[in-house]
């Protein structure tokens, strides 16, 4: 009876955990994506060249593993094959603490992304919940014959439908906009703002003096303390946003781009983006509109002036051009290109080029 409860409970945590980082994950696929290129490029580097080529079907891969484990989750709640799922998710907590126990270790890739970017744990704290839920994981494959083996329709048709309903939501996302923005550059956010300490920074000094390590809250003023390390007390307090900069030959354009009214077009790539025709035509449409307005229009890339000139000349567009990280750029808008509305530094609005809006309803987003 003890074991059955254990084994109740394991299901319980297991199953709901998969389902809620997977859902998370569902609704952001290309930061998935996204962080499992940089996985690749790691390995690539330290392991072995064969993993290069994987970062080309990073978005494919991305949307198996978030897809499979909402399901697998499913199937360990409802009981539905549970040992087969219990072997299956064995096979990918394995691969996941495999990527946290490297990220923790050789410091390589310092956000895992478990919970995509609504919830960030350290690399430690990642390797330490994969390491519980393959304790969980695998107690219950030692007592598996006591699982039960349900196979009933209803919850083959539960784990069915949350396959189906995930890849659904998966492509949704990924051809739109995640349902759910948890990163900083979310709407509403007004960047100048988050790019400032949200208080004054507090640190603590660490200090040796005759073989005793002392903590400062300010620096002191006897020379005869050794400097050992400085601490934050408060990194909650820490800007949210640290890395947004645009500049081009001419310098840094970045207190520019946050004032007065802005349409910013995103690239983290010039060379892969694939507009097609009606797409191009309704974001020419949208540039044309605000010509000679009090709206500025420029595009932002993560590419060369040489290939955002030719871009520009190819479509016969004239408008500013400049750079930007491409990280930073895949942050703000999981889009290429994506359209970001601005006022004074406030984000207005984001945009899929596929949801381009007419030039109505982009007019009505700017204060009159």
């Amino acid at each position: 009876m003890i074991i059955k409860t254990m084994l109740f409970i394991a299901r319980l945590l297991v199953g709901g955990l998969f389902v809620f980082s997977g859902l998370i994950k569902v609704n952001d696929p290309v930061g998935t994506s996204i962080k499992m290129q940089e996985y690749f490029d790691v390995f690539a580097t330290d392991i072995s060249a064969i993993f290069a080529p994987l970062k080309a079907i990073s978005l494919p891969i991305a949307v198996a593993l978030v897809v499979l484990e909402v399901a697998l989750g499913i199937m360990i709640l409802v009981g539905w094959k549970v040992r087969t799922g219990v072997y299956l998710l064995l096979l990918m907590i394995l691969f996941f603490t495999f990527l946290t126990f490297y990220s923790a270790y050789y410091n390589k890739v310092t956000d895992c992304g478990c919970f995509g970017d609504a919830i960030k744990l350290t690399p430690w704290e990642s390797f330490y919940k994969d390491l519980v839920l393959l304790a969980l994981i695998v107690f219950m494959l030692i007592f598996r014959n006591q699982l039960p083996e349900g196979n009933t329709s209803i919850g083959k048709w539960l784990t069915i439908g949350s396959f189906a309903l995930s890849l659904l939501l998966a492509v949704l996302a990924i051809r739109n906009l995640p349902f759910i923005d948890f990163r900083a550059f979310k709407e509403g956010v007004n960047i100048s703002r988050a790019m400032q300490p949200s208080a004054t920074l507090e640190y603590s000094y660490l200090m040796r003096k005759d073989g005793e390590t002392v903590a400062f809250d300010q620096y002191p003023s006897d020379e005869s303390y050794e400097f050992v390390e400085m601490n934050l007390k408060n990194p909650e307090a820490l800007p949210k946003i640290s890395d947004f900069a645009i500049w081009n030959n001419a310098g840094d354009h970045t207190a520019e781009m946050l004032t007065g009214k802005k349409l910013l077009i995103l690239s983290h790539n010039i060379q892969k983006m694939d507009l097609a025709l009606v797409h191009m035509e309704k974001i020419s449409t949208l540039i044309n509109t605000f010509q000679g307005s009090d709206v500025q229009v420029a595009l932002v890339a993560a590419s060369s002036e040489e290939e955002m000139q030719a871009f520009l000349k190819e479509n016969g567009i004239q408008i500013g051009h400049y750079m930007a990280d491409a990280t930073v750029v895949k942050t703000i808008v999981r889009s290429n290109p994506g359209l970001v509305f601005l006022e004074e530094g406030t984000i207005l609005a984001k945009y899929h080029y596929r949801n381009t809006p007419d030039p109505q309803t982009a007019q009505s987003l700017f204060n009159p």
